[in-house]
């Protein structure tokens, strides 16, 4: 075992101090920041790295509706965690939820997927394949899902993730082999995500934790940058003048990287011309292993999914390959000199047109534009329509862990919050003003740990992702 003394305790000064420190094990010194900020019982003097990963497109329920039932096998207390139902008295009827199907009569090719009162009902079930044809997150499909009859209104039945799924694979050329759109309502357990399972249930994790907005990726990576995506549902087309998270911590001197998975790959490239003027702090990922265990991990730091490399989780790709990646990034930290004083934390960016049973939740405009780039027909055009219509509401939930020496054990947060919480968090912690009010609005998150017992000074021992699931989009069940 190995002893820690603690920096008050190291009674020398100037290099005496500090070599002695290093010798002994002393917290605080090795991996501090400028700023000389010692060990604490606080979020100001314990944490000095912030990491954030967010890969891609999934839903909470699409990967941790079957939270409580792995608890249940693997000997976790049981608590409050709102998963699927269909998982040990997760709701009072324990029903595997579902959504309308197409009606059989209106088979494909020559028809589009037709909803009444013949449609079968596809329920929730367990994938067999750890890919699958990719639904459609965007714009008018998000809002079909939250209500297929009336996407435009505030009122959310969350029916219609199989009717997206199958228009797009009926549409889109040439057309996938689902035309049903059954995979919009599979998941996947903890034997096919076994590493994510067992850090979520040693660590922390939520069942309200939300992507910012109610469309694609790049402009809910657009809120995680910047806490909002200056008014596009839509990749944007030109450059965006709005200052982001890496901007503050650049004006306050606190230092800051982003490591690219993919060269180049990186969306703080949106932004211009701030990524030009700052393109030394991009960097690949390797420089993130040298860093971790070279202790000169910056202050903060975002990790860039392997979008080319199909290393981010997305449908499309194989997810078992994708959890073995981040597995990698975070085992990395947690045997290294810099786990002492780091936060950890994994998202995803949307939910992809996964589905999920709990309702996107009512939030703030982060500055009042309302969207801008809707093309004609679009859902929500013409001036009519409910909150939805607006960024006032988030989008899905999305899966997401804590991970930290001072994450709390087996912590479930309830706290309804969008992942801009992550630049709150950082705004909190280096004493940065807010980047909007969407941010403003958000938890700091420091519910999610306790500084003053360190509850994982020693790390666990998870077990390895496992990678031997068949990858074959035309067999879900």
């Amino acid at each position: 075992m190995t002893t820690h003394y603690p920096v008050a305790r190291c009674l020398l000064s100037g290099l005496s101090a500090l070599l002695l420190c290093t010798l002994l094990g002393c917290q605080g010194l090795a991996n501090q920041p400028a700023n000389g900020t010692p060990a604490g019982n606080s979020l100001p003097t314990s944490v000095n790295h912030i990491i954030f990963l967010a890969q891609e497109n999934r839903s909470l329920d699409h990967y941790f509706g079957a939270m409580r039932q792995y608890w249940a096998d693997f000997g976790y207390p049981d608590q409050a965690f709102d998963g699927l139902p269909q998982f040990p008295m997760s709701s009072p009827s324990g029903a595997a939820p579902s959504n309308p199907g197409c009606n059989p009569a209106f088979a494909f090719p020559g028809n589009d997927c037709t909803m009444d009162a013949s449609s079968p009902a596809v329920q929730s079930f367990h994938l067999i394949t750890q890919c699958v044809e990719n639904p459609s997150p965007s714009w008018n499909e998000s809002h079909v899902d939250f209500n297929l009859s009336n996407p435009a209104s505030s009122n959310p039945m969350l029916d219609g993730f199989v009717y997206t799924a199958a228009h797009d694979a009926r549409t889109i050329q040439p057309p996938f082999h689902d035309v049903t759109g059954h995979r919009a309502m599979g998941y996947y357990d903890g034997s096919d995500l076994n590493y994510y399972y067992f850090m979520a249930s040693n660590f922390a994790t939520s069942d309200r934790w939300f992507s910012p907005v109610m469309t694609r990726t790049q402009p809910n990576r657009l809120f995680l940058l910047a806490a909002t995506s200056a008014g596009h549902v839509y990749p944007p087309t030109a450059t965006l003048s709005n200052q982001t998270i890496f901007g503050l911590l650049q004006n306050a001197g606190v230092s800051w990287k982003i490591y690219e998975t993919d060269p180049g790959t990186t969306y703080l490239n949106n932004f211009q011309p701030f990524a030009s003027q700052h393109s030394a702090n991009v960097v690949p990922v390797s420089q993130y292993m040298t860093d971790v265990q070279n202790g000169t991990l910056p202050a903060v730091a975002m990790i860039e999914g392997g979008y080319n490399s199909g290393l981010d989780e997305h449908p499309k790709n194989n997810v078992q390959t994708g959890a073995a990646y981040v597995e990698g990034l975070i085992n990395a930290l947690m045997k290294s000199p810099s786990w002492k004083d780091s936060v950890f934390i994994l998202t995803y960016d949307e939910a992809g047109g996964l589905y999920d049973h709990v309702p996107p939740m009512s939030t703030v405009s982060p500055d009042g534009i309302p969207p801008s780039d809707l093309q004609p027909g679009d859902i929500c055009t013409g001036g009519s329509g409910g909150a939805n219509c607006d960024f006032t509401v988030t989008g899905f939930r999305v899966p997401m862990i804590v991970i930290s020496p001072f994450t709390k054990k087996n912590f479930v947060s309830h706290t309804p919050a969008d992942y801009t919480a992550i630049a709150k968090l950082i705004e909190t912690r280096f004493k940065l003003t807010p980047l909007t009010k969407r941010d403003a609005a958000q938890m700091d998150m420091t519910e999610f740990f306790d500084f003053k017992n360190v509850p994982w000074a020693t790390p666990p021992s998870p077990p390895a992702q496992v990678t031997t699931g068949v990858c074959n989009a035309q067999m879900l069940q």
